[in-house]
């Protein structure tokens, strides 16, 4: 009876240092020897890329709202220093934020450069790019709306329509690229990148491809930017002319 009672204190004793030991182990609570990055050391491409940019441009760059960046076209034409300056001090008049602490962001420099290293190295396909002459990532020289009509109907046409607003493909219209909502959400240079890099998702090709046989020049890609661009001002100017909007909807006699 005794040996009983004494073994009782020893038996509980072990109990509670097995209950201890295995809340050290529990799901959710870290090891001794697990490595806990903080918030502004954490490096890992994947990791970034899925909490700063996976919400607008998609999982793995692709499927978002905004333009893919797993695009081994546009990774080859901007280049990581564009893309350093876009990441860091975002785009203003569109819907990209600066992302660098320098520029009121929440990201180091470091990550910055994690994150554009990651592209360029996940994504970016340089040899298939090496032999080719790629146009100037920023427009070199000014547009002509009106030669850009011209390479527009020759280029985009067939798929975006005479005038922009889409065709019919399998009974779904296409996106109007003359849209006014859509123009206020980028500005020429997200259309100068769209032109030359195309938009994977929908199965629309780059600057190589609109023209059978032969590329889009520089300067054919700028015009056709200042032809698709000129519609903001036309639908400002549209929008002005319109008569002053009566919120009571009450009939009003005009004064004589």
């Amino acid at each position: 009876m005794t040996a009983h009672l004494r073994a009782g204190p020893a038996i509980a004793a072990a109990a509670l240092l097995l209950a201890c030991c295995g809340c050290a182990t529990m799901h959710g609570v870290p090891s001794e020897s697990a490595e806990v990055v903080r918030p502004d050391q954490q490096l890992d491409f994947h990791v970034l890329f899925k909490q700063n940019c996976a919400g607008c441009h998609g999982d793995n760059g692709r499927g978002g709202a905004a333009m893919p960046l797993n695009n081994p076209a546009y990774l080859a034409v901007a280049g990581a220093q564009n893309l350093r300056a876009t990441a860091a001090k975002g785009i203003p008049g569109t819907l990209m934020p600066p992302f660098a602490q320098s520029a009121g962001g929440m990201l180091t420099d470091p990550q910055v450069d994690a994150l554009v290293q990651g592209m360029m190295h996940e994504w970016g396909r340089p040899a298939d790019f090496s032999a080719i002459a790629l146009p100037p990532y920023v427009a070199t020289a000014p547009g002509n709306s009106a030669d850009g009509q011209k390479a527009y109907t020759a280029a985009c046409a067939r798929c975006h329509g005479t005038d922009g607003t889409g065709i019919q493909s399998r009974g779904t219209p296409q996106h109007s690229i003359v849209d006014p909502s859509y123009l206020t959400l980028v500005n020429d240079q997200n259309l100068r990148s769209i032109v030359i890099a195309g938009h994977l998702d929908d199965n629309a090709p780059d600057w190589r491809s609109y023209v059978p046989g032969r590329a889009l020049s520089s300067q054919e890609i700028t015009d056709i930017v200042a032809w698709v661009g000129a519609h903001r001002a036309l639908a400002a100017q549209q929008s002005a002319n319109l008569p002053a909007a009566n919120p009571t909807g009450i009939a009003t006699k005009e004064k004589p």
